[in-house]
Formats: C-alpha cells, structure tokens, sequence
C-alpha cells in the first residue's frame, strides 16, 4: 500500500515526533510505500495568496478559488502545492497527524489544505442538477482512497465525552473528517487519539504504540465512518438537507451517519 502522513509538530523530539518515526519504521517493515510530508521541517508555506499562482494577470483582483482553478488546470501552480497533489495522488491512505491545538488542526496544515485542496483538483467539479449537486461528500477526486487522523491532546479522555466540558471529540473532528475528507471524496477511518499527551512515560508509550500499530496493520480493513453520500439519496436536492425519512430523530453532527441511533 502508498501510504502518505502529512505531519504537523514543530518539535522533533516530541511525542507527536516519537510517533511518527514509529509509524514510518512500522509501515515499512510491514511492506509499505511510505512517503511524509513534514510541513514544519519542509518550512511549508501555509498562506494562500497570488503568488502560488505563477501566471495570472495581476490587473485583475485576486480570487483565491477562480485562480486557483485556473492555475490547476493550465499548470501553473507553484510546484510544492503540485508536488503534494501528486503526492495525494499516489497514494492510497493518508494519515494526518497533529496535535489538537485550539479544537482544530495546527495553523500550518490548515495552510497545507487551503493550498494543495485547488479549485478543480479537491473540489469544484460534476454535474449540478435536479438529481446530482457536484462530485462531493463521498465523490471526487479523492474517492477510493482511505484517510486517518492520527490526534494527541492535553486533555482526558472524559473531558471528550458526551457530556464532557470540551465536547465530544467527534464533534470537535467533524470538521475536519466530514468536510476536509470525505467532502472530497476519501473513506474516513475512526480516528486514533491519545488523550492526556503531556503525561506519557516510557510505559505508555510502548502501549500507544502498540496500538496504534494494530490501526495501522488494519488501514484496508477497519470499517470507514459510514457518513451518508451527498448523492446518495438522503438529501433532498437541491436543499441538500436531510429528507424526513433520514435518521428522523438526530440533528446536529451525527445526523450525517447511515443509520446513528440517538442515545439520549
């Protein structure tokens, strides 16, 4: 398997470093094709702006999306956002992995997205109809490959929970894994997260890693987050809200998954 993590921790001799070196060691041992975007050692550029553009008229006022689109499709990007585009590309799994700063990804990988994800290669494409609203949320460039977040946080495990003070932790990843990754198109494995980072000792790290290893020998078989399809039949279109009859008795988040039951 062709297995990309894009990495985002400025410290190397971080827990996060830790465990991406591991992950690399592990997945190579196993037979895989590893490749690593390490956007803070790769000094990644995390501003959208015209000069990512190489060849545009700058007469005419900016526009991030059209000229982004036009750059992607005459060739013109700057070549790191190209490279990475063929990175995504060749591969068949990516891993993101990042500390949960501020309830969101690091600034510098949200750059990364904002960047790679152009009009044209990550969205922006397919019919526009009374029965089809674009190739997204399930279609896309991007479908048939599988995605990961990999996730370390300071606080516990319960502060994550239902009814815990920062929220649920799939709330908080919605986001990233209903609108970063399957809007383009990946399968979007359960997330693997360490909870109480600050407090790993030599014992549990080998426990992390022990179980991380058992996702990370799973990635072609673990059951994807059953998000509903956009295109599927669930939406009404063009609305795009949930037909009456689609998970009735759940709102917010997960009224997006096949078949959530409520639990209260």
């Amino acid at each position: 398997m062709n297995i990309l993590i894009v990495y985002a921790h400025p410290e190397p001799r971080s827990l996060n470093g830790a465990l991406k070196s591991k992950m690399v060691e592990h997945l190579q041992v196993e037979g895989h094709e590893v490749q690593v975007s390490d956007l803070y050692a790769m000094n990644w550029k995390a501003v959208l702006d015209k000069n990512d553009m190489l060849s545009r008229d700058d007469s005419q006022p900016f526009h991030p999306s059209l000229d982004s689109k036009y750059a992607y499709e005459t060739g013109t990007q700057s070549r790191d956002i190209s490279a990475e585009q063929e990175k995504l590309m060749w591969a068949d799994t990516v891993i993101f992995q990042f500390p949960l700063w501020w309830f969101s990804m690091p600034a510098i990988m949200q750059g990364w997205i904002e960047r790679v994800y152009a009009y044209g290669f990550a969205y922006g494409f397919g019919e526009h109809s009374d029965r089809h609203w674009g190739d997204r949320y399930g279609e896309g460039n991007l479908s048939g490959k599988r995605a990961l977040l990999v996730v370390t946080t300071g606080g516990w495990e319960s502060h994550y929970s239902e009814r815990g003070v920062n929220g649920p932790i799939d709330d908080i990843l919605f986001p990233i894994q209903h609108g970063v990754l399957f809007y383009p198109g990946f399968e979007v494995l359960p997330p693997f997260i360490v909870y109480r980072a600050g407090k790993t000792d030599g014992t549990r790290f080998e426990q992390i890693c022990s179980d991380l290893f058992q996702r990370l020998d799973t990635l072609d078989s673990t059951p994807a987050i059953p998000y509903l399809r956009q295109n599927g039949g669930a939406y009404a279109i063009p609305s795009l809200t949930l037909k009456d009859d689609v998970n009735p008795a759940v709102i917010g988040f997960s009224a997006h998954i096949s078949g959530f039951k409520d639990k209260h």
